[in-house]
């Protein structure tokens, strides 16, 4: 229990975030990443105004150009008078644990529109490039009123499939000269593509990499009702290509809607937010019991043979089954 000036103080960031508040929007933000006490209480106030936002996570690996097809997506949410929110999933830093790069260094030109908030947010280490913050400050943003929530993952290859799990749609982009889609088909990444991005399609290669892809999109077996990826050239430094998806998106966004599936892919993605909770309270749990339980004692006897690695976990087992 909070004492009342707690209360009153997050009560009054959650006002502020649903104003549209962008120092508010950065403080809860940072709650967020720090797992902060007052955690539980704003999102607790944010609850009832979620729901709204259009996610779209972009994915590929480095080189493709997410960046800068972020960029240009932004431009063209702005250009039909939507407000848009860029979440970049950045590498951690080892020393730090923060964000490497920052929104500073990326998309200057929208520094200054009020319609616009970038921010960055590190991996700290999580397999998938999506720290465990992730989902909490979508719900952030979504609260805040935005239309459309852009998450730009780092890129750093198969564990790029958990942008899945947080996104609406999900775009996957390759380029040419990079090896990308070969290397999407072993990585699994193509699995979770709705739309499939070639950037940089003024390159050499351009037309090898789409070929490579409709073949690969062609090879899966689908129903007649079942979402198949489309293809989409770009050349995003240029911005070519881009209202063409946008378009895309829209489309995917409304088949969503059509067949049901966008209820199905949020309840699992609170599903999965639910257990993720939960596994970090039973992991925190069980760290302060391993402090007290003679984990030393058990990894002592393992390593000698006088136990084996199952029966040392199951000693842990029923003292933190006691414990609870």
């Amino acid at each position: 229990m909070h004492a009342p000036q707690v209360v009153e103080r997050v009560r009054a960031l959650v006002d502020r975030v649903r104003a549209g508040d962008r120092r508010a929007l950065a403080r809860a933000i940072t709650l967020v990443e720090n797992g902060s006490e007052e955690l539980v209480e704003v999102m607790a106030g944010l609850a009832p105004y979620t729901g709204n936002a259009r996610v779209v996570g972009l994915t590929g690996s480095p080189g493709v150009g997410k960046s800068t097809t972020t960029g240009a997506i932004v431009r063209a949410v702005r250009d039909k008078g939507l407000t848009v929110a860029v979440l970049a999933i950045d590498p951690s830093s080892p020393f730090t644990g923060g964000a490497l790069l920052g929104d500073r260094v990326r998309m200057q030109e929208h520094a200054t529109d009020t319609g616009v908030f970038i921010r960055s947010m590190a991996n700290r280490g999580h397999l998938g490039g999506l720290s465990w913050a992730t989902p909490h400050a979508l719900r952030v943003l979504d609260a805040a009123g935005f239309d459309v929530i852009l998450v730009e993952t780092v890129g750093v290859g198969q564990a790029e499939v958990e942008i899945a799990g947080h996104a609406d749609t999900t775009v996957v982009l390759s380029a040419p000269g990079l090896g990308d889609a070969v290397q999407a088909a072993k990585a699994g990444v193509l699995e979770i593509a709705d739309v499939l991005v070639v950037n940089k399609a003024d390159r050499d290669g351009a037309r090898v990499t789409l070929r490579e892809l409709r073949q690969m999109v062609a090879m899966k077996d689908r129903d007649d009702h079942e979402w198949k990826p489309p293809i989409v050239m770009t050349v995003a430094a240029q911005g070519e290509g881009i209202d063409e998806l946008w378009g895309r998106l829209g489309e995917h966004r409304a088949h969503l809607e059509s067949s049901g599936e966008l209820a199905e892919r949020r309840r699992s993605r609170a599903r999965a937010e639910i257990e993720a909770i939960v596994l970090e309270r039973l992991r925190a749990r069980l760290g302060r019991l391993e402090a007290d339980s003679g984990l030393e004692t058990l990894a002592e006897e393992v390593m000698k043979g006088r136990r084996d690695p199952y029966d040392a976990a199951g000693v842990l087992l029923d003292e933190f089954t006691e414990d609870t």
